[in-house]
């Protein structure tokens, strides 16, 4: 089932996981091409301005639909409903700040003291990637403070790229917590092997999605296709999905941030500093030799 008949016909069928290994061969092949096929490549980039256009356009109107999901919602369900969203975006920022524990414990482990001038130094760029529901937005910020905490700026801008397509652990989290949720919202349960499995295609689907916004919705709508049921569900997470795309989007800052020193720190590209507010502003001390 990997590998499809057509690609036409993946994409007709919305075949999440076919097109995502049709597109792994394609780009593949075109990296071992001496040309790089300079015409397709520019058809693709142009292709991709043309839908994240049309993406825009669908969310100017998302609060109208917005509305009119919460509506139908309450009007079926009742108000009775407003308290199980309030357990879900509880239950969500609950697990978020376990993961965040277990990001600072990792990098505990492996930075020692370090690791909290490291959070330290993040945390104007996580408050600026929650307060705006973007992690595209803290990028810059995060490229400036982590040198402060002596992650030379070569790896900060070869890790960070990778983890804004491959490491978005906040993404992932949300994905996963509001598919379980739709769908047990309409009775259909799980087993664990199939958890399981939704947790590996979304490892794989939810690759690059930081860039566009509202993308895990997408990927959302996608996996509940894959296991045979309506995308329409999709609109039962529509009315709360700002607020946990802002928690969503802090957590991948803290992973990437988290990310870049540990890489630093294994490749000896880690300087040594002294441990300082990062708020006293200025160039941190060399620790002596």
């Amino acid at each position: 089932h990997l590998v499809p008949t057509s690609i036409v016909d993946a994409m007709a069928k919305n075949e999440i996981l076919q097109i995502v290994v049709f597109s792994l061969f394609v780009g593949t092949a075109v990296a071992a091409l001496d040309n790089k096929a300079p015409a397709i490549l520019l058809l693709v980039e142009q292709g991709a301005q043309i839908m994240l256009k049309v993406t825009e356009f669908v969310m100017k109107l998302a609060p109208l639909a917005i509305f009119a999901a919460l509506a139908s919602t309450i009007a079926t369900q009742g108000m009775s409903m407003l308290a199980v969203y309030g357990k879900f975006v509880l239950g969500f920022y609950a697990t978020m700040g376990l993961l965040w524990l277990v990001l600072f414990a990792a990098a505990f482990v492996v930075l020692g003291k370090r690791a909290v001038p490291l959070f330290g130094v993040i945390r104007t760029p996580a408050l600026l990637a929650f307060s705006t529901a973007s992690s595209e937005a803290a990028y810059p910020r995060i490229l400036d403070a982590l040198p402060k905490v002596g992650v030379r700026r070569r790896i900060v801008s070869f890790v960070l790229p990778l983890g804004y397509s491959f490491n978005l652990d906040g993404s992932m989290l949300y994905c996963t917590f509001a598919t379980i949720f739709i769908t047990q919202a309409h009775g259909v349960h799980l087993t664990v092997q199939q958890q399981i499995f939704m947790l590996l295609l979304l490892m794989v689907t939810s690759k690059g999605i930081a860039g566009v916004p509202r993308a895990s919705l997408v990927v959302i709508m996608a996996t509940l296709t894959y296991f045979g049921l309506p995308e329409a569900w999709i609109a039962l997470v529509l009315g709360v999905d700002h607020l946990l795309d802002m928690g969503r989007s802090a957590t991948n800052v803290v992973g990437n941030s988290v990310a870049a020193a540990v890489v630093a720190k294994w490749e000896g590209e880690l300087d040594d500093i002294e441990d300082q507010d990062p708020d006293l502003g200025g160039e941190p001390a060399k620790l002596p030799a």
